[in-house]
């Protein structure tokens, strides 16, 4: 990435659900080497943010998804020490009617996955602002609404 980066970045994560357990990716680079989050990355030029939620989690965890809702937007300029990025977070659920749990697999930019309660998540010291996120989660799951980085 450019040292003199003229415009954010756009990225995606998604919060993947099952029966109370939120699936993580272990990151296997900089920045945050080792630490979980969620699944996503970049989007690709002549990519909407949709198509590169699902690429993302396709690519890091075998799972076909389908976006439901859209959490919000988080565009502080200090969430990635790599320069300005902003993700669009989605919330999604596996396409498939076998169990997920056991078909998500790690692959491409994550060394493992890890399912972990919604209700532990606060324990877990998380890559990039993600405990944030799944703090707005939380109160999306009571109340609904959107969120974005300077929403209290």
């Amino acid at each position: 990435m450019s040292e003199k980066q003229s415009n954010p970045i756009p990225v995606v994560d998604v919060i993947i659900e099952q029966e109370s357990m939120i699936l993580f990716a272990r990151r296997k680079k900089e920045p945050f080497k080792g630490y979980l989050g969620l699944p996503g990355g970049f989007v690709n030029i002549e990519e909407t943010v949709e198509t590169a939620a699902k690429r993302e989690v396709k690519e890091e965890t075998s799972l076909d998804i389908e976006l439901t809702d859209i959490l919000g937007v988080y565009s502080d300029p200090q969430r990635d020490p790599r320069g300005h990025i902003m993700s669009t977070v989605f919330v999604g659920q596996s396409s498939s009617n076998d169990k997920t749990k056991s078909k998500a697999a790690a692959q491409d930019d994550a060394s493992e996955i890890e399912w972990i309660d919604l209700s532990k998540v606060d324990n877990k010291t998380l890559a990039f602002d993600h405990k944030n996120i799944l703090s707005h989660y939380k109160k999306w799951k009571e109340s609904g609404g959107t969120f974005w980085s300077t929403k209290k």
